[in-house]
């Protein structure tokens, strides 16, 4: 098993109706894909101490779980991923940095 965590900033406020259906968005995507064996995300929680931030403060936190490596590979070309980024970086633009790892 391969979790792939991805940090999710948006550079305005979403409003969490929004950011609601953006996640709901990415794992119905991911599900479709037939990829993925779990999902699981969360608002992040904002303290002051974000303002400080050397890369950028998170929105929400973004994590799936893959049997292995051919499968994580295999999600970055899911049908309709470009269009699903395109769509929502249409309407509020954000960054992503993510890591693959063990379960933990």
């Amino acid at each position: 098993m391969i979790d792939h965590t991805m940090i999710v900033s948006f550079a305005e406020s979403v409003p969490d109706a929004e950011l609601n259906q953006f996640l709901k968005d990415i794992e119905q995507l991911m599900r479709d894909s037939g990829q993925i064996r779990s999902f699981s995300a969360e608002h992040h929680i904002r303290v002051p101490a974000d303002e400080h931030s050397p890369v950028f403060a998170a929105t929400a936190i973004v994590r799936f779980g893959f049997a292995d490596l051919d499968a994580l590979d295999a999600s970055f070309a899911a049908p309709g991923a470009e269009e699903l980024i395109r769509r929502w970086q249409a309407r509020y633009p954000y960054q992503v940095v993510w890591a693959n790892h063990r379960p933990l």
